[in-house]
């Protein structure tokens, strides 16, 4: 009895023992579970706070551009086009400015094949006129995010649309987002992004390209802004430096009353400095001749020949070119400057005027 006793009594603890580790299995994989949960959410947290940093990193990167380029809107745009694409995971985007019924593209970026990249830059310009359907056409109505899931289940490349059909053929390109930039309720542009792969975007992927065609709306309007300045300054600039010369000649007449030398020097003295010209000749009309009373910082040829032979034979009114048959430098006269001659009235007369040959290709204004 007493040996049946105790190995009835070794039975039931060996039962507990077996009892007690299967609870502690159990404790064990219940701790395991939310282990994996906690490690699949701090793989989310990091991959977000990844991101976070990355859009913080390309934010800045445009900031810097801006602050670096004043004035100049393409390295801006450049920027920003290949921010959103490698953010977005895109293989490839564009970016558009409107221009009344028309897109003209400005930046390009990605793997685009070389035959529609050639093209692209020759054509920038896409009429929307007459082609409804495509995405383009279809923001500039609605101004509205477009999100086309596979470009080659679209309506523009059912109706067999020659660009379109030639980007999706040649370049891959199938899943697309058109995100418009606005202004207010204005349409600037748009930010256009493609993959090779049917992958639509996600929210925060469109939340994104939207963010940054903000930002591209704020850098045309900066570059805008400051381009008006500039050329308020440059105009303020240019009064004054004319009302400067005028003063001048103002000045000189009241020294020297009854000469009229040194009032026609200061004239054309004053006449190739606001012309941005390197030297020129004031042409005093006698009849039908021009007589040269004036001239400043002439090259030799030209000085010589002005002092062997003042007058010439008018022929006409002055011409923009000197190789003209009209100019009163007649045929036998070759000036040594190639470049541009403006006849510039001194009085409402065509009588009076200033040579003023500038050695600049460009027209005066």
């Amino acid at each position: 009895m007493i040996l049946a006793r105790k190995g009835a009594k070794s039975r039931r603890r060996i039962t507990g023992l077996r009892s007690k580790t299967t609870k502690a299995r159990t404790y064990v994989d219940r701790l395991r579970e939310p282990r994996a949960e906690l490690e699949k959410k701090l793989e989310a947290r990091t991959r977000e706070l990844s991101e976070a940093l990355e859009q913080q990193a390309a934010t800045a990167e445009v900031l810097r551009v801006i602050s670096s380029s004043p004035g100049d809107l393409q390295p801006v745009l450049d920027t920003i086009l290949a921010n959103a694409t490698r953010l977005c995971e895109a293989k490839f985007g564009f970016l558009f400015l409107r221009e009344r019924d028309n897109f003209r593209g400005l930046a390009m970026h990605g793997a685009v094949a070389t035959p529609y990249a050639d093209w692209w830059r020759r054509e920038p310009v896409v009429d929307i006129r007459e082609r409804p359907h495509i995405p383009l056409a279809r923001i500039a109505r609605h101004k509205e995010v477009l999100h086309i899931p596979d470009l080659k289940a679209d309506q523009a490349y059912i109706e067999r649309d020659p660009r379109i059909v030639a980007f999706a053929d040649s370049c891959g390109a199938r899943s697309n987002l058109h995100v418009p930039m606005l202004k207010e309720s204005e349409l600037v542009g748009a930010i256009i992004i493609y993959r090779q792969e049917v992958r639509p975007f996600t929210e925060k992927q469109i939340e994104l390209v939207k963010n940054f065609a903000s930002q591209a709306v704020i850098a045309i309007e900066n570059t805008r802004l400051l381009n008006e300045l500039r050329q308020r300054t440059n105009d303020l600039s240019e009064s004054l430096e004319q009302q400067t010369a005028a003063a001048e000649v103002l000045q000189v007449i009241s020294n020297c009353p009854g000469e009229l030398e040194p009032v026609f020097q200061a004239m054309l003295e004053n006449g190739i400095r606001i012309c941005e010209a390197k030297f020129g000749t004031l042409w005093l009309c006698e009849g039908d001749a021009f007589r040269a009373v004036a001239l400043h910082n002439a090259p030799p040829a030209d000085a010589t020949h002005c002092s062997d032979r003042p007058r010439m034979r008018r022929l006409g009114l002055w011409p923009s070119r000197s190789s003209s048959p009209t100019s009163p430098t007649s045929r036998r006269y070759r000036p040594t400057s190639r470049a541009t001659r403006s006849w510039l009235p001194v009085s409402n007369s065509p009588d009076i005027g200033l040579c003023l040959p500038s050695q600049c290709s460009r027209r005066m204004s």
